[in-house]
């Protein structure tokens, strides 16, 4: 699963549409036009060996770009923090992101404000139960003890339960 995927996936899951999409970027200091949005959803179907089709972009997605987008969607859902200096006044380190699938469990549990629970009940529609220490484990900074990488199945069951949980809450 690639950063084009994510986004396609959580775009359905919590029903974005382009405009929050482009504004989602643009708070993340990362702007893209219509048109680049929809390049980066859109998949172009080639035929690789044995007839297997591969998840190809028109435009990639690198890990920064999505981190980009994730801090635009906190913003974008929360408003910007009001004790804090804006990120254009305070430099940050550009690093490089290993495991995109803990930072986008991390930011989306900001962004939707949710709790512990809510992400056992998302994973409880797609019948998947992880344990709350689990959970916590994915949520951990990479290095800590007991800090977990979350794996592309509990992500794509995480972002197909959101959807069916969103649309259930309704």
């Amino acid at each position: 699963m690639n950063n084009n995927d994510r986004l396609l996936r959580l775009r359905y899951a919590i029903d974005l549409k382009d405009a929050d999409l482009i504004k989602a970027f643009e708070l993340g200091e990362h702007p893209v036009t219509k048109e680049e949005a929809r390049a980066m959803l859109t998949k172009i179907q080639e035929k690789h060996e044995g007839n297997a089709e591969k998840n190809v972009y028109e435009k990639a997605i690198n890990n920064q770009v999505f981190d980009a987008f994730l801090n635009g969607l906190i913003l974008l859902a929360r408003g910007p923090q009001k004790d804090k200096p804006t990120t254009a006044d305070t430099p940050q380190k550009s690093k490089e992101i290993k495991h995109i699938n803990n930072v986008l469990l991390k930011k989306l549990k900001i962004a939707l404000s949710m709790t512990t629970e809510d992400i056992l009940a998302i994973f409880a529609e797609v019948e998947l139960y992880p344990s709350k220490g689990e959970i916590g484990a994915f949520l951990r900074k990479e290095g800590q003890r007991n800090f977990k990488p979350c794996g592309d199945k509990y992500m794509r069951n995480f972002l197909k339960g959101l959807g069916i949980y969103n649309r259930r809450k309704v």
